[in-house]
């Protein structure tokens, strides 16, 4: 793959103002300030596990609550996984992966589609970790999902600590994400559908 794939969106509503920077030729590097510590716990998952350079600045009304934050950072992710991502000619497109920590394990497995879906199947043993409302996983994950139009299943097969849950989901989806996107060296160029177009 030798096209550059980044990407640099902007992200600005009477809730939140969003900045997400991206390179899917990275190495891991993060530079996260959502001011949600958890989340950017989270994000660092990402970034490490799939080898993208993500750089994340939001500022929103966390006066209210993280909802607004949070999706909106899903939002821009998705948006900028998209532009980065582009044609999808010569990728693998599906990715999949188990993660496990400790007691916890989960499955993720990604089609770059075209078609927006989630099907999310956790159930987090607890509402909140410290005090992030555990609710707002789905929902980034929900924006990730529509803005970068794939296909997304997500599965917590098993866990007894909610922050082991949530750790493995993220680590799961990086790992999946870098699969799907990774070029097919006996498929350069050609797009990875019957269809001719995803």
């Amino acid at each position: 793959m030798t096209k550059t794939r980044t990407a640099d969106i902007h992200r600005t509503t009477l809730e939140t103002q969003v900045r997400v920077k991206l390179d899917l030729e990275g190495t891991g590097k993060s530079q996260l300030a959502t001011g949600v510590g958890f989340f950017d716990h989270m994000l660092d998952q990402i970034a490490r596990h799939g080898l993208i350079d993500l750089q994340v600045d939001a500022r929103g009304d966390l006066h209210i609550d993280a909802h607004h934050t949070v999706e909106d950072v899903g939002i821009s992710l998705g948006q900028a996984l998209a532009k980065a991502i582009g044609d999808k000619k010569g990728l693998m497109r599906y990715g999949h992966a188990y993660v496990p920590l400790d007691e916890a394990l989960s499955r993720v497995v990604i089609d770059l589609s075209g078609r927006p879906s989630l099907s999310f199947n956790v159930d987090f043993t607890r509402a909140m970790i410290g005090e992030f409302d555990v609710d707002l996983i789905r929902e980034f994950f929900q924006a990730v999902a529509n803005h970068a139009a794939i296909t997304l299943h997500i599965d917590n097969l098993r866990g007894d600590n909610a922050h082991h849950q949530a750790e493995t989901i993220f680590k799961a989806f990086a790992r999946a994400l870098r699969m799907a996107i990774t070029a097919d060296p006996r498929a350069v160029d050609v797009m990875p559908s019957t269809k001719g177009s995803l």
